[in-house]
């Protein structure tokens, strides 16, 4: 099968177009088709290695040579102990742990699909798992009248994570780079802010913070944060992540405020709920770009340089 591969970290040019074996699906695993792989700034960290935390299975080469998590395909085959598929089913999901979806073929733990529903189409379905996952999250407990600010909100997971908080009747500051603002307003952002001119810390305070990409002070996050509200991170940097795992509850705690990492739950459970969302159109699904797999480090420039609206979609079939 032709897949992308790569054998070392780096940028899009360590990547090249391959001749490799078909995968064999385990005993509870599936083979997929792969007819879309949705790209997240997960795919863009693992290639170039950075921050550390991303060369888990990997310290000094990748430990697995094809990227891709967020799969939408066909099944092909299943493993003797697979139950809840079948050849020809359409499935989508998050295989983070075995990645492969840069690929015509990947293959996937049965626990990690589920079936695509039928008014979505494979580009669609495959923007969902992962990022959908994160704002579902990352939104859980929005009320009606929170203010609630999101950093890096014009990408994957911010553009679902604008939509929950507005369906949940919060007011809601968005904040990236100044090419997203427009479209963050046009997903229900309140205000928008251009994280190159203005420091969102120094604006609310909030009752309800999500970082998509923290990099600042723990002490810096603390006072974008209302008395009794929180602060939560997912990705960004390995010192502030471990700051906030550390030095951030403790301060958060002494000043009445909750700080933390978002621990992101995975599995169809946690991601199906936004699909039933986008099916009865209360939530939109804005693919910025598609590209064939010929051009997937392309594709993963597009998303890590900052450029995607929303998100950026490898099209294989």
């Amino acid at each position: 099968m032709r897949a992308v591969v790569y054998d070392r970290y780096g940028g899009p040019e360590v990547l090249s177009i391959a001749d490799i074996p078909t995968p064999s699906p385990a005993p509870k695993q599936v083979l997929v088709q792969v007819h879309a792989t949705s790209i997240n700034l997960s795919d863009w960290e693992t290639l170039r290695g950075t921050p550390l935390y991303s060369r888990i299975g990997g310290l000094r080469t990748p430990g697995r040579r094809v990227l891709g998590s967020d799969i939408a395909g066909r099944v092909e085959a299943v493993g003797s102990e697979v139950t809840l598929f079948a050849p020809g089913d359409e499935v989508y999901g998050d295989n983070l742990m075995l990645k492969g979806g840069f690929a015509e073929y990947a293959v996937a733990a049965e626990s990690a699909l589920a079936h695509k529903p039928a008014l979505l189409s494979f580009a669609e379905a495959s923007t969902l798992p992962q990022a959908g996952a994160i704002a579902l999250q990352g939104t859980a407990d929005t009320a009606a009248g929170m203010s609630v600010l999101i950093n890096g909100a014009g990408g994957g997971s911010g553009a679902f994570a604008i939509q929950l908080a507005k369906n949940a009747g919060a007011h809601v500051t968005a904040v990236d780079n100044a090419d997203k603002l427009t479209f963050m307003r046009t997903l229900g952002a309140d205000e928008v802010i251009d994280y190159r001119v203005e420091n969102f810390t120094r604006t609310g305070p909030y009752d309800r913070v999500l970082d998509l990409v923290a990099h600042r002070s723990v002490f810096t996050y603390r006072r974008s944060v209302a008395r009794g509200g929180r602060y939560r991170c997912v990705g960004g940097t390995t010192s502030a992540l471990l700051r906030t795992t550390t030095v951030g509850v403790l301060a958060g705690w002494v000043t009445g405020r909750s700080l933390g990492v978002l621990a992101v739950k995975e599995g169809p459970a946690h991601f199906t709920p936004l699909a039933e969302a986008c099916v009865a159109g209360r939530i939109g699904i804005h693919v910025d770009h598609t590209f064939p797999l010929d051009e997937t480090a392309k594709a993963l420039s597009h998303v890590g340089t900052g450029r995607a609206l929303g998100k950026v979609v490898v099209q294989i079939r």
